[in-house]
């Protein structure tokens, strides 16, 4: 399952893994966000409600595409947040892994907080 989230100066695509969170948010799709940004990591709410799934992680690996449950949003984290330790991506609280950003996760970095978001089915 791939899905591509676009921005005004850029896209990247994901492969999203089979899981309850990834299903109902393929479902709900097209949807188009206002993009937040917290350190290195983009999310936009989904208007979405999943629950927390049982592997959820609040430590990641930078391109993972996550849901943070607590805010009903995509969590797209490309490198460390405001309260990552070193280098690590670290979520402000655990979230749902749904996938994985196909290639280069840092394109990421020119989504400009407050901008339009958008995600569809590829």
């Amino acid at each position: 399952m791939k899905i591509r989230i676009s921005w005004p100066t850029g896209h990247v695509t994901a492969t999203l893994d089979d899981t309850p969170t990834a299903t109902a948010l393929l479902a709900a799709l097209p949807l188009q966000a206002t993009a937040h940004t917290w350190g290195e990591e983009v999310y936009f709410d989904t208007g979405l409600a999943p629950a927390l799934e049982t592997d959820a992680r609040q430590v990641v690996e930078p391109g993972t595409v996550a849901f943070w449950t607590e805010g009903n949003a995509l969590a797209l984290p490309y490198g460390p947040t405001p309260i990552s330790r070193g280098g690590e991506s670290r979520l402000a609280s655990p979230c749902n892994v749904l996938g994985r950003i196909d290639g280069d996760p840092r394109a990421l970095a020119t989504v400009r907080s407050g901008g339009p978001i958008h995600v569809r089915k590829v």
